[in-house]
């Protein structure tokens, strides 16, 4: 949840999203509401470039996550390819939640 508000949060996503920080706020309230906690064993580390994504990707695994939501899909390919989890850029997430 830190990371997401973090990465939300920033001034850029907020002004190419048209939204605010409270706004922010209010989806991730909404998120937390019908999350389930997950502990981090730090089994895997590094495998992506990024050590803040590695920490996302140690959550979805743990978790057992069929998908990773990012607009940094590139990164996460040795997560797909090692562990199976797919990954999506926000726009097919949606598209697959409004299918359900």
């Amino acid at each position: 949840m830190l990371q997401y508000e973090s990465v939300l949060t920033r001034a850029e996503h907020l002004e190419a999203a048209g939204i605010s920080a409270a706004d922010v706020g209010v989806l991730l309230d909404a998120i937390a509401v019908v999350v389930e906690p997950v502990r981090i064993s730090y089994l895997w580390r590094p495998i992506l470039p990024d050590p803040g994504d590695d920490l996302v990707l140690e959550t979805a695994a743990n978790g057992r996550a069929e998908f990773v939501v990012t607009f940094n899909r590139r990164d996460f390919v040795p997560a797909q390819q090692r562990f199976g989890i797919e990954i999506l850029n926000p726009a097919d997430a949606v598209r697959r939640l409004e299918n359900r």
